[in-house]
């Protein structure tokens, strides 16, 4: 029911933006089509923000950021695949092979994505991650951060696997699951630094993977 009134009520804005991307697809040829593949590819089952994250709690001055971006990742991954994919169960724009977006999505290469699209996984993903390393950040480049989530929603609508409208959910939840996130380490850090005697809490807060390792203590 609700997938349905989303594709009669956002029929024209998904399809005037895919229209442009085809324009552009078939404009360029195959030149942005590996590229945007390999965008996705990074936020496929968030392995690679994983893996960033995961690299920055390594380092005493960016493990909060890095903490952040993990739990960020993964309360974006409840809101979207655990809640919201399957409750509004939004088929994938390539769907109707009798549509004009099927015959756009063969012609960059046909790639299968399985579950439904409502909202886009990837770019809650993605839009999780970075917002949770900006609200860390305090520096004016923290901006910059959201360069990859564009080129992520951009590139799950250039690949016609997502409706631009599932892109723009996936933005909202994305945010949602890193405000979520932002709290938790806000609160878990406040309990590390009011308790440094504790083995676990002087190693969170000292620990750096370098060597250079602060007594929390004194």
């Amino acid at each position: 029911m609700v997938a349905g009134w989303l594709n009669a009520t956002l029929a024209g804005f998904d399809l005037a933006i895919f229209a442009g991307l085809h324009g552009l697809a078939e404009a360029a040829g195959w030149f942005f089509t590996p590229f945007f593949m390999l965008v996705s590819l990074f936020a496929e089952k968030g392995i690679g923000l994983f893996l960033v994250s995961a690299v920055l709690m390594l380092f005493k001055n960016t493990r909060k950021a890095g903490l952040c971006m993990f739990l960020a990742v993964l309360c974006g991954a409840v809101i979207t695949n655990l809640v919201l994919k399957d409750l509004i169960a939004r088929p994938r724009p390539f769907a109707d092979e009798a549509g004009a977006i099927y015959g756009w999505w063969t012609f960059v290469g046909s790639p299968i994505e399985t579950s439904f699209s409502f909202p886009s996984g990837h770019t809650t993903a993605t839009m999780a991650a970075m917002t949770g390393l900006f609200l860390c950040l305090r520096s004016k480049a923290r901006w910059l951060c959201f360069i990859p989530v564009a080129l992520m929603g951009l590139s799950r609508s250039y690949l016609m696997v997502h409706y631009p409208s599932d892109v723009i959910a996936g933005v909202l939840a994305g945010a949602a699951g890193a405000g979520v996130a932002y709290l938790l380490v806000r609160g878990l850090y406040r309990y590390f630094e009011s308790h440094p005697e504790n083995r676990i809490c002087s190693f969170v807060l000292g620990f750096d993977v370098r060597g250079k390792r602060s007594d929390t203590t004194t």
